[in-house]
């Protein structure tokens, strides 16, 4: 094989477009308007938002005892009981041979296997998966927001994708308009991107008369890709020409103290509410790694971590739960904003398939067994406990199957699933 055909790293680099990185592979692929006319109407609106509590949450106190649509809530589930209704909680689920503790968070929306093994690389998200098809209807395809730093969200490729912890960038992101000539500079690295695309892909049709077969195929969706990303380029050229939502709340101070554990996550998900309401993305993720530190919470005296590692210490147990709770009451108050906002002629909630729970079944163990997994409005029938094998889990990427075909989305399979999640069903 001729020495001149650089190696697929050096060749990325050599794009100038980094079609190989975050940057680019995050970016979701624009739907033809031949896809976009095919959705039912019923699916125009429809989003995702998924949220993982990475400390864990203590089994005793979420999962409720007993099954079905008479059950009684439990000690943290209280805390939502005027959503009875818009909820299922589900128990007794987990992906299939996900292990290595804190490092199963990488896999919590891809179901991939063996996060902890040398070498892994991961598979793309649920929320990458329905941005890449349904992505271009709105201004930004997904939003990907921690509290701290590492997110929830992976690209196709099996890259992380950056998450943003600062309420106030998301807030300008969002709203804040820039000057005509920020606009024009914008606009103008769009283009710009666009000719250095064109200019790539003809170095790869020449390439490609240079290779294997095998490498032909390589090549072949390395072209995809460059279409797609030409099509996003044009896409986010008509974006930049659109004025951004008008809204009344001003732009966020940031609580940089990570000891407002609270404080944090509330801020986030008013920005995630504004992000919904306004139609700005359908698709967002929110990680709340937790930290090795105290949290500002009263009656707390423990840091977050060392509490989750209570080994059944009752007085960790107790302040445990006073951080669980607080965490709860927050996505509590961010699904009573999703309730109380109208869009037609349902909620905002209606329309929104809110996910919450944890990567570690008992953080106290690092166990990844027995998820903690809540799922809240977008259209299903709620007001239920699906209560599933604690010995022998169902698969939660079943639930994920659901969630995609909720979206409109035509699969039958998501990494590790063997259906759709048994018991939960569309209104």
């Amino acid at each position: 094989m001729s020495s001149n055909i650089p190696s697929r790293r050096h060749f990325l680099r050599a794009s100038g477009v980094s079609l190989g990185l975050p940057l680019l592979e995050s970016m979701p692929r624009a739907a033809s308007a031949a896809d976009l006319e095919d959705q039912p109407a019923k699916f125009a609106k429809r989003r995702l938002v998924a949220i993982n509590v990475e400390l864990g949450l203590h089994g005793p106190n979420m999962t409720p005892t007993q099954s079905g649509s008479d059950y009684e809530l439990s000690r943290y589930l209280k805390v939502l009981e005027r959503f009875r209704n818009e909820f299922t909680y589900i128990s007794g689920t987990s992906h299939p041979e996900v292990d290595g503790g804190h490092a199963s968070r990488k896999s919590f929306l891809t179901g991939m296997r063996h996060p902890l093994n040398a070498g892994f690389k991961n598979s793309i998200s649920i929320d990458q998966l329905a941005a890449e098809r349904l992505g271009a209807e709105t201004r930004f395809a997904s939003l990907s927001l921690t509290t701290s730093s590492a997110g929830i969200s992976w690209s196709r490729s099996g890259v992380e994708i950056p998450a943003e912890s600062r309420p106030s960038r998301v807030f300008k992101k969002m709203f804040v308009e820039g000057t005509a000539t920020e606009k024009m500079v914008m606009l103008q690295r769009l283009k710009k991107g666009q000719s250095v695309l064109d200019a790539v892909a003809e170095k790869a049709r020449k390439m490609r008369r240079r290779v294997n077969g095998r490498d032909r195929q390589k090549l072949e969706q390395y072209f995809n890709s460059v279409r797609e990303a030409e099509k996003r380029l044009v896409k986010a050229e008509e974006w930049e020409k659109h004025p951004k939502p008008v809204v009344e709340a001003q732009t966020p101070r940031d609580v940089l103290d990570p000891k407002y554990l609270i404080e944090r996550l509330d801020l986030m998900y008013d920005m995630m509410h504004l992000a919904i309401q306004t139609d700005s993305t359908r698709f967002i993720t929110l990680s709340d790694p937790g930290r090795n530190l105290v949290p500002a919470i009263a009656g707390v005296d423990t840091d977050h971590h060392m509490l989750s590692h209570h080994a059944k210490d009752p007085e960790k147990i107790a302040q445990l739960a006073m951080v669980e709770t607080a965490i709860v009451e927050a996505l509590g108050r961010f699904l009573g904003k999703l309730a109380d906002t109208s869009e037609a002629d349902c909620s905002l909630l209606d329309q929104t398939m809110v996910l919450f729970g944890s990567n570690l079944g008992n953080a106290s163990n690092h166990d990844t067994k027995n998820m903690p997994i809540l799922l809240a409005g977008g259209g299903f029938r709620h007001g239920q406990h699906l209560a599933f094998d604690q010995q022998d889990n169902y698969p939660l990427t079943n639930l994920f199957v659901s969630m995609l075909q909720q979206l409109g989305l035509e699969i039958d399979n998501f990494a590790s699933s063997t259906g759709t999640m048994r018991g939960l069903l569309a209104v």
